[in-house]
C-alpha cells in the first residue's frame, strides 16, 4: 500500500513525519479507491435528494386524487340513499344521514382533516372541501374542491 495513504502517515523511527525526498516528483492524488469511495457517497445523497423531493410532489399531487375518490363513495352512498328514500338527505343534516343508514361506515375526512360540506343546489348534490385551510376560497392547496368541479376535470 505505497498510495497517498502510506506517503501520509509514514514516519521515521522516533515518530515524525518522513521529508520527502529532494528527487522524489510524484504527485499526490486520489486512489481509484477513494474516487470510487467520494462518488458513491455523491450517489446515495443524489438518490436521497430525489426521493425526498419526488415523495413531496407526490404528496401535493395525491391530496385532490384522494378528494376524488371520496367524492364517488359519497355520491354511491347519496345514490343508494335515493334508491331507498326517493330524495337526496337534507342539507341540515348533512351526510350524516348516509351513515345513520349503513350507507357510510363513517363520514370522510378529506386530506386536511375537515369534514366535507354537503350542499343542494336544485336537484344536484354537491360535495364540497374546503381545502387545506378549511376555509372558503383561496388557492393552491386552499383552493376549495368540489364535486361539481372535479366532475367538469374528469369529463375533458
Amino acid at each position: 500500500m505505497r498510495g497517498w495513504l502510506h506517503a501520509r502517515f509514514s514516519s521515521d523511527a522516533h515518530g515524525f513525519p518522513r521529508e520527502r525526498a529532494q528527487g522524489d516528483t510524484r504527485r499526490r492524488g486520489m486512489t481509484l479507491i477513494e474516487l470510487m469511495v467520494i462518488l458513491g457517497v455523491l450517489s446515495l445523497l443524489t438518490a436521497w435528494v430525489v426521493l425526498a423531493v419526488r415523495g413531496l410532489m407526490d404528496h401535493y399531487r395525491g391530496k385532490p386524487q384522494r378528494v376524488a375518490q371520496d367524492f364517488k363513495v359519497i355520491d354511491n352512498a347519496l345514490r343508494l340513499h335515493v334508491e331507498k328514500t326517493g330524495r337526496l338527505p337534507d342539507p341540515d343534516t348533512g351526510l350524516g344521514t348516509l351513515v345513520e343508514q349503513g350507507l357510510l361506515a363513517k363520514l370522510p375526512q378529506d386530506p386536511w382533516g375537515h369534514d366535507y360540506r354537503y350542499v343542494l343546489l336544485g336537484e344536484e348534490a354537491v360535495i364540497v372541501s374546503l381545502g387545506a385551510d378549511g376555509a372558503p376560497g383561496g388557492s393552491g392547496d386552499d383552493r376549495d374542491l368540489s364535486s361539481r368541479d372535479l366532475d367538469t376535470e374528469s369529463a375533458r
